[in-house]
C-alpha cells in the first residue's frame, strides 16, 4: 500500500494504533485478492447450475443472483469478514481520533487563515434527510454530525479511514478522483480557462485540491452539508498551502448568484443524495454554470450494463454498507433526468473517466478503471 502523506491536520497515530489499522488494511487486501474471487467460482460451480436445474434458465437479474447467492455459505463467510473489516477500520481509527480531540481542534484553529482561504458555515442549516436516516459508509455519526462549536472530528476520521478502506488506491492525497476528472476536463475542453470552479460534496477536499492545484489562478469554491468535515477541509487545505474557499450549503439550493462559475462538479457523492435531489443538483448545477459552462458529475460504475452475476457483485455496498441510494442511482437514466432539469439535447452525455491511478497501487483489479460522469455544457 501507498504511503499516506502526512500533514498537518491528519490524526497521528500511536505505534500500537498504526500496526492495528494496518492489520485491518492487510484484510481488505486479503478478502480483495483472494477471498472475494471465490465467489464467481461459487456461483459458476455451484449456484447457478442449481438455478438452472429449478428453473431451466440463468438468472436473469442481480436480484434472481442475490437471493441464490445469499444463501451460500462461501458467500455469507466473505460477506461477513468484509462487514466486519468495515466495521474495524472505523473502529481502529476512532480511538486515534477521540485521543486527540481537543488537540486536533487547537490545530485547526491555528491553521486558520494561513493560505488565505475561508470558511462559511450556516448555524441554521438543515442537513437533508437522506444523509442523517443512517451513516454512510457506517462512519460513526456520518459524514454531517458535529460534536461541538470547533469540532472536526469527522473530517479525520473520514480522511484516515477512507485512506485505509481504498487501501491507498486513491493516492497518497487521496485525491486520483479529483486527477481523474481534471485529466478528463482538460482533454474534452482544452479552450477552456476556468476562473472560478464550484465542487459539490467535497467532503475534506482531496479532490478540491487536485482542482486547484491544476488551475492555480482559479477562484475554487467547495461545499458540503456537514460542520465537521468543512473545518478539517479549511484547516487541512490551510496546512497544504492551497487557497480554497469552503461553505456549508446543499447542493440541491447553493445560494450562489446565476452563472457564477465556469465548471460545476462533483467526485462520487451522486449515490449517497437521493433520488428527488438528483435532478434538483443537475437543475442547480445549470443554473451556477455561464453560458459554455461545464458540469461534471462522476460516480460509481452503472449497474444495468453489467451482467447480472456482476451487478450484484458491485451492488455489496448497498446492502451492507449503508448506500441504499446507491442501487436506485446506478440505474437511473442520467442524460433524461438531465434533459428534464434543463439541459438542451445534446448538451448532456454520459462519458466514461479512465482512473488514473497507477497499476502498481490497485489492489482491487490490475486492468483500467473508469467511471461514468454526467457531463453538462450550458
Amino acid at each position: 500500500m501507498v504511503n499516506q502523506v502526512q500533514h498537518d491536520m491528519l490524526v497521528k497515530r500511536t505505534h500500537d494504533e498504526e500496526a492495528r489499522q494496518e492489520y485491518y488494511v492487510d484484510i481488505r487486501r486479503h478478502l480483495a485478492r483472494n477471498v472475494a474471487g471465490g465467489n464467481r467460482a461459487v456461483y459458476a460451480k455451484v449456484v447457478k447450475p442449481n438455478f438452472l436445474k429449478e428453473h431451466g434458465r440463468e438468472p436473469a437479474t442481480r436480484s434472481e443472483v442475490r437471493a441464490v447467492m445469499t444463501r451460500n455459505p462461501y458467500y455469507q463467510m466473505y460477506s461477513a469478514m468484509q462487514r466486519h473489516t468495515q466495521e474495524m477500520t472505523w473502529d481502529s481509527v476512532i480511538d486515534s481520533v477521540e485521543r486527540q480531540l481537543p488537540d486536533l481542534a487547537d490545530r485547526a484553529k491555528r491553521i486558520s487563515g494561513r493560505s488565505g482561504g475561508t470558511l462559511t458555515l450556516d448555524p441554521g442549516f438543515k442537513v437533508p434527510p437522506y444523509l442523517t436516516f443512517y451513516d454512510i459508509h457506517l462512519q460513526p455519526g456520518g459524514y454531517h454530525t458535529s460534536l461541538s462549536g470547533d469540532d472536526v472530528s469527522a473530517g479525520a476520521l473520514y480522511e484516515r479511514a477512507t485512506f485505509m478502506y481504498s487501501m491507498g488506491n486513491l493516492g497518497p492525497h487521496g485525491d486520483y478522483l479529483g486527477r481523474s476528472l481534471v485529466e478528463h476536463f482538460k482533454k474534452r475542453f482544452p479552450h477552456i480557462k476556468p476562473k472560478r470552479i464550484l465542487d459539490m460534496g467535497c467532503t475534506v477536499g482531496q479532490s478540491t485540491l487536485a482542482w486547484a492545484e491544476a488551475f492555480p489562478d482559479a477562484e475554487i469554491h467547495a461545499i458540503d452539508v456537514g460542520e465537521s468535515v468543512l473545518r478539517y477541509a479549511h484547516a487541512r487545505a490551510e496546512g497544504l498551502g492551497i487557497k480554497v474557499h469552503y461553505a456549508q450549503k446543499n447542493a440541491e439550493d447553493t445560494g450562489y448568484p446565476d452563472g457564477w462559475f465556469d465548471v460545476v462538479l462533483s467526485h462520487i457523492i451522486m449515490h449517497e443524495t437521493a433520488t428527488p435531489a438528483v435532478p434538483r443538483i443537475y437543475a442547480e448545477s445549470l443554473r451556477l454554470l455561464r453560458d459554455g459552462g461545464v458540469t461534471m458529475h462522476m460516480d460509481n460504475p452503472r449497474l444495468k450494463e453489467l451482467p447480472p452475476f456482476d451487478a450484484f457483485l458491485a451492488e455489496w455496498e448497498v446492502h451492507n454498507n449503508n448506500e441504499k441510494f446507491g442501487g436506485t442511482y446506478r440505474e437511473m437514466d442520467l442524460v433524461s433526468v438531465a434533459h428534464k432539469a434543463g439541459f438542451s439535447e445534446g448538451n448532456a452525455t454520459l462519458e466514461m473517466i479512465p482512473f488514473i491511478a497507477p497499476p502498481t497501487v490497485m489492489n482491487y483489479t490490475t486492468k483500467g478503471f473508469a467511471f461514468p460522469c454526467l457531463v453538462g455544457v450550458k
